[in-house]
């Protein structure tokens, strides 16, 4: 069997374990949980390890340069006179995928070890946390759109439960926003999806496709569907590819997300249980990212180019809205929403250039944000779990009472701020140098795009220090009194063997940049280059 696919579908055969076991074993659910994302892992160091770079490994329309490919007939319909319906499970990865997949899977296992932490209803809450595990990892593989979408809005579900069952005093409200914003840009691309399908032609076959690949190469289309390059067809008077990409990326926005779209953020993460949070902020806004590149960009260039400016406008607005928000917060994990959604900006940015170093900076801003959003919100989690409280004002002196716990908060902080010598710098620094460069070669964005965006660096390193030095300097003051100095007790053996590799990751993708640039490269130079041909 394809790795790919005992990858994303390993969880759940442990989901299936957890299932049948009697519920008085219900202790030994989190170690079968912690046990499928270990696995899961594994397989991600094994595929990263043997993932081939070089001239020929760049594939962006071609099926043949994406590595691990698996592709078995699924639905096959014969429609008389007009032909085969033709859907195919298709699972592939290239460099835009394998940095994003090998993230993922080492934020999960964080995910899981966070779950410990989770009392009630086990079995439903371990059960529906692996199928969230199969789904966000079949988005990051699948190329049929098809089969992306039934991954894409398999996430929804049990995010919906999660949320709603154990989250906070307001979760229902929470969770129903969460599902309703991401069901409307869903139900949306659903249309597109049947358009783009009716569009496009599987040359080897001659019947329409699902196949994400071939809607990449201008050549599979009809020449009069609805999609069609270089056919003038509208919808409701405006060009068809246009509002095509428009809904596509209101789509994925919605998951980046991206001001105005980003409502939903700060609910879901403040009822949200910690783990929960972490996959949140860690995986699902890189959905929204992916699925931006990947699809929207990948099957509609010409209006993506044509339209960079107004993506880089949303993606600066993002970064000082989301910046501004978070220095107003008192809730420490609110506060850590709001950056999220600052920091996501600049990965919007960086695809706005598109030019190798933004592009290039915006999916390894993407994989340093998930492994700091998830230490943030996971050093967040353990403040809560000891005297369920996160105000930022209800805390000082932490550091007398939990030094080593607020040493890894001042990793977290420094390293998120960017600080050179940690991954977010790194991140931050390509996606502006894109945005400069995008000016001299082809003027797509203005060099103000690029100042405004640095602001929001200032503003970042204001939110994160100003906290730092309410909650942890200073004479001990705490709103609870001696009942929480005596609950804050410093971290244990479990929180550390969590947060020290996050520590150690961000430091050395910070130091070692090319463990990711030399995955992603030979990716983003074929995709600049296709955006450049059209």
């Amino acid at each position: 069997m394809n790795i790919l696919t005992l990858l994303i579908f390993s969880p759940l055969l442990f989901g299936l374990v957890i299932l049948l076991t009697p519920s008085k074993w219900r202790a030994g659910f989190k170690y079968i949980a912690l046990l499928a994302t270990l696995v899961q892992f594994g397989m991600s160091v094994f595929i990263y390890c043997h993932f081939k770079t070089g001239p020929g490994f760049g594939g962006v329309n071609q099926e043949s340069q994406f590595q691990f490919v698996q592709k078995l007939h699924w639905i096959n319909l014969d429609l008389g006179p007009i032909g085969k319906m033709q859907i195919n499970y298709v699972v592939g990865i290239d460099g835009l995928s394998i940095a994003l997949l090998m993230m993922t899977s080492l934020v999960l296992v964080i995910a899981a070890l966070a779950s410990w932490e989770i009392k009630s209803n086990l079995k439903g809450y371990f059960v529906l946390f692996l199928i969230l595990d199969m789904a966000v990892i079949g988005v990051f593989c699948a190329l049929d759109f098809f089969l992306f979408y039934i991954f894409y809005e398999l996430m929804l579900l049990p995010l919906y439960f999660l949320i709603g069952m154990w989250g906070g005093a307001r979760r229902e409200f929470a969770a129903i926003k969460f599902f309703l914003y991401t069901l409307f840009g869903s139900v949306f691309m659903l249309l597109v999806m049947v358009g783009l399908y009716l569009s496009v032609k599987d040359p080897a076959t001659g019947n329409h496709t699902f196949n994400m690949v071939q809607m990449m190469n201008p050549a599979n289309y009809d020449g009069g569907a609805v999609f069609s390059l270089g056919a003038h067809q509208t919808i409701f008077g405006f060009p068809a590819r246009t509002v095509g990409f428009l809904v596509l990326f209101v789509a994925f926005a919605i998951k980046v997300p991206v001001v105005p779209l980003h409502t939903w953020l700060p609910d879901a993460h403040v009822e949200a249980p910690t783990p929960v949070s972490i996959i949140l902020a860690g995986i699902l806004l890189k959905v929204g990212g992916y699925g931006i590149i990947r699809v929207a960009i990948g099957i509609f260039p010409e209006v993506a180019s044509a339209h960079a400016y107004w993506l880089g406008l949303f993606g600066v607005i993002s970064i000082i809205y989301g910046a501004l928000n978070a220095l107003a917060q008192k809730d420490l994990k609110r506060m850590i929403a709001y950056s999220s959604v600052s920091h996501m900006g600049f990965v919007l940015l960086g695809i706005a250039s598109l030019t190798t170093e933004g592009i290039s900076g915006a999916i390894f801003q993407m994989v340093s944000h998930g492994f700091l959003a998830t230490m943030l919100f996971f050093l967040a989690g353990i403040i809560y779990n000891r005297v369920h409280d996160r105000g930022i004002n209800h805390f000082r002196g932490l550091a007398a009472i939990m030094p080593k716990y607020t040493a890894f908060v001042m990793i977290a902080f420094f390293a998120s701020l960017g600080l050179p010598g940690f991954s977010a710098f790194i991140g931050e620094a390509f996606s502006l140098v894109g945005a400069f460069k995008s000016n001299a070669v082809n003027g797509e964005l203005p060099y103000w795009m690029a100042a405004c965006a640095s602001l929001g660096i200032l503003l970042g390193a204001s939110y994160f220090l100003w906290t730092m030095q309410r909650m942890f300097f200073g004479k001990v003051n705490l709103k609870g009194g001696a009942v929480w100095q005596t609950a804050l007790s410093d971290l244990n053996l479990r929180e550390k063997i969590t947060l020290v590799p996050l520590a150690l990751v961000v430091l050395a993708i910070g130091l070692m940049p090319s463990l990711v640039f030399s995955k992603i490269n030979d990716s983003v130079l074929a995709l600049v280059q296709f955006l450049h041909l059209k």
